[in-house]
């Protein structure tokens, strides 16, 4: 996977139709199993704070997944739909799509669930992706596409982590106000369910 070296960091914040805290996460140091429909649906969202490819300077840019898998479909593939943030060139919204896909390599992406494992991109997306992280919680919004806010966090001592930002960094596990996608080929509106926040930092050394 040959490609320029590269690095971003930033916030995390993603959530899915599992009930929290999502069983998927690592609590107190003992790891996750299914989810708890046996088929996750959700969103997974990355600011970048601080980013390159190259050259190419990433930071202040956003991408967010709109994800699908069957914990009892052979492998587990994810089909999923990848959004790059519009106000982007050209250049920079390939660069973040290759990164988080796992086409540019390192060792952060390649050991995700959908670039270690045969799964389906159904397609990559250039929109409007506006996501705030405050005090006051969480949103994200991404067109008309995806509605995502959490402003109520899981009360817990243990620690808990996603293995997508990595386990050895520790998030929050939140509850989500509201998650609606209109993404085709995702359609739902939940509330409730799960959400999760912390930072993440991948790169390609």
């Amino acid at each position: 996977m040959a490609g320029p070296s590269w690095h971003i960091a930033g916030d995390y914040f993603e959530s899915c139709n599992c009930e929290a805290i999502c069983p998927c996460r690592m609590v107190g140091g003992v790891p996750g199993g299914r989810s708890t429909y046996g088929i996750c649906e959700g969103v997974l969202s990355w600011k970048i704070n601080e980013g390159h490819a190259g050259g190419l300077d990433l930071s202040g840019l956003n991408a967010a997944f709109v994800i699908r898998y069957s914990d009892d479909e052979p492998g587990s593939p994810w089909s999923f739909v990848v959004h790059v943030d519009e106000r982007g060139s050209a250049e920079q919204r390939t660069a973040i799509a290759d990164i988080l896909t796992g086409k540019l390599g390192g060792d952060d992406v390649l050991r995700l669930p959908w670039a270690r494992k045969p799964s389906e991109l159904l397609d990559v997306r250039a929109s409007p992706i506006d996501l705030r992280f405050g005090p006051d919680g969480y949103e994200l919004r991404v067109g008309s596409a995806i509605e995502l806010t959490a402003t109520r966090p899981y009360e817990t001592d243990e620690r808990v982590s996603c293995v997508i930002p990595g386990h050895h960094i520790a998030g929050t596990e939140y509850y989500a106000d509201r998650l609606a996608v209109h993404d085709e080929p995702f359609e739902w509106e939940l509330a409730g369910n799960c959400a999760f926040v912390s930072t993440f930092s991948y790169g390609s050394d």
